[in-house]
């Protein structure tokens, strides 16, 4: 099976020029690099520094290819101790290139603020003496300023990227969805851009995800969840699958807007992804060791729903991040998109199918002076039956009140086509000539043999009976059908 590109990475951009929503920023990085054209700038290195997902890294891929600079890149899945530094970022500072026209390497070292733990044992010391002995340019990368040495901040220009901004957002989405050959509706870009807040990349992969299979976007089919929401369990599944830390991992948790049962269900759905690379098995021990503790978190939680017992949420917290997070022998390099749980997407599907089958139950209904679960299981297929009769499939449409997608859904389609909405528009003006109801059964009954003015029919029977003891008058005729004492069941709410 092929898998489709990530259009993030697609349609990364090639110049500066295409780096949207920092015009300052962009122009003082050029600055800088010029200045390493005519010589050494003042400050040898570079901190990009701002929110993820804003074009940090692009902007430092697109510097190189705009200079003509070759590029160095070293990020959280290498190993950056001071010995690697010193080997790798060291010697390229040191030594001219021969690819490139320029002469000049660019180093970039991504997630400069994560210098921690064993693998990265004084990572942030040889940085410093790299900055000091370079001949090339260098550039650092960041989240969090902060989380970089006051000693090494020193030696670098700071420039920041703030979050985009919405109205810059659109335009690049909708240029995107012309070359992939989407069209979308009105308020769809809109409205996708307003949901990424400020985060570029994940405006880019939410249109990916939503144009999958597609090729016409609809505003009701994009999610209508806030954007707050996801950023903080993105940042806290981040800090699980890439950290190192169990107890800042833990920490994270506290302020996440999400309980134990929701969290899990991320970690569940996004670890097969995380803890395996290029050349592993599809199933790694890491990946079976952190499915240990999961599988320890979710007794927790099941004892919770069983007792009510919801102090047992710390335990189960804990097995499920902490867990996560010693489990993995060594941190994978490369991107990887965090996927909401499946589960949620099924169940949503299927709860959205039900209760369009039970607005169409209800119709049948109505119409037919029956309860919905007797409508449900016997009736609706009957009406689906007549829907495949284009001589009676207009006025099913126009008497039940069926809107369109409630007609796809009888029809048995998947989508609407052109017959359903010729179907349809047939309908919608053929209702109104109708206001109590259209008789799409008067063929049927105009082959019925007539009746003679003494035989009865099922619709001269009174609403209302006639009762006298146990006799029941109908139409004059006194009729015992019903045993002494014999009352009709009452329905319950099961029967609907």
């Amino acid at each position: 099976m092929t898998v489709s590109m990530e259009w993030a990475e697609k349609y990364r951009p090639k110049t500066l020029a295409d780096v949207i929503g920092h015009k300052k920023p962009i122009e003082q990085l050029r600055d800088w690099a010029e200045g390493w054209v005519r010589g050494a700038p003042e400050f040898k290195a570079v901190i990009l520094q701002g929110p993820a997902g804003v074009g940090k890294t692009s902007s430092a891929h697109a510097l190189a290819l705009d200079f003509e600079w070759e590029l160095i890149e070293l990020n959280a899945s290498d190993q950056r101790t001071a010995n690697v530094i010193e080997k790798v970022a060291g010697s390229a500072s040191q030594m001219r290139t021969l690819t490139s026209l320029s002469g000049k390497r660019l180093i970039v070292l991504d997630e400069a603020d994560n210098l921690h733990g064993n693998s990265d044992r004084g990572g942030s010391r040889a940085i410093i003496n790299v900055i000091k002995e370079t001949s090339q340019p260098i550039v650092l990368i960041a989240n969090d300023l902060y989380g970089i040495s006051p000693s090494l901040r020193a030696l670098c220009l700071e420039i920041k990227f703030s979050s985009i901004q919405t109205r810059s957002i659109i335009p690049a989405l909708k240029e995107i969805a012309r070359k992939e050959d989407v069209m979308c509706g009105i308020g769809v870009i809109e409205k996708i851009a307003e949901n990424a807040g400020g985060d570029f990349r994940s405006a880019v992969n939410d249109l990916q995800a939503v144009a999958v299979g597609r090729t016409e976007i609809n505003i009701e089919d994009i999610s209508t969840a806030e954007r707050d929401n996801k950023e903080s369990v993105f940042k806290v599944v981040g800090k699980i699958f890439k950290g190192r830390n169990v107890r800042s991992a833990l920490e994270a948790t506290y302020s996440l807007d999400e309980t134990p049962e929701d969290l899990i269900h991320w970690i569940d759905e996004n670890l097969p992804y995380q803890y395996t690379g290029k050349g592993e098995e599809k199933i790694t021990t890491d990946i079976v060791d952190a499915y240990a503790y999961i599988s320890r978190a979710d007794r927790f939680l099941g004892r919770v729903r069983r007792r009510q017992n919801y102090r047992m949420w710390r335990y189960a917290g804990l097995l499920m991040t902490g867990g996560t997070v010693v489990s993995k022998s060594k941190i994978r390099g490369g991107f990887v998109k965090y996927q909401s749980p499946s589960l949620w997407r099924r169940m949503g599907q299927i709860r959205s199918k039900r209760n369009m089958r039970d607005n169409i139950a209800a119709k049948v209904g109505a119409h037919c002076n029956e309860s919905m679960k007797y409508s449900r299981m016997e009736l609706t297929s009957i009406y689906s039956t007549l829907l495949d009769d284009g001589e009676y499939a207009v006025g099913v449409v126009a008497t039940l009140g069926l809107n369109i997608d409630e007609l796809v859904q009888m029809k048995g389609g998947k989508k609407l086509t052109k017959k359903i909405q010729e179907t349809y528009d047939a309908a919608q003006q053929l209702r109104p000539e109708a206001p109590s109801g259209i008789d799409f059964l008067s063929k049927f009954q105009e082959k019925a043999p007539q009746k003679r003015p003494d035989q009865l029919s099922l619709d001269s029977i009174p609403a209302l009976d006639t009762q006298a003891g146990d006799k029941t008058m109908v139409s004059g005729k006194v009729t015992s059908d019903k045993k002494p004492g014999q009352r009709k069941p009452q329905k319950t709410l099961f029967d609907f």
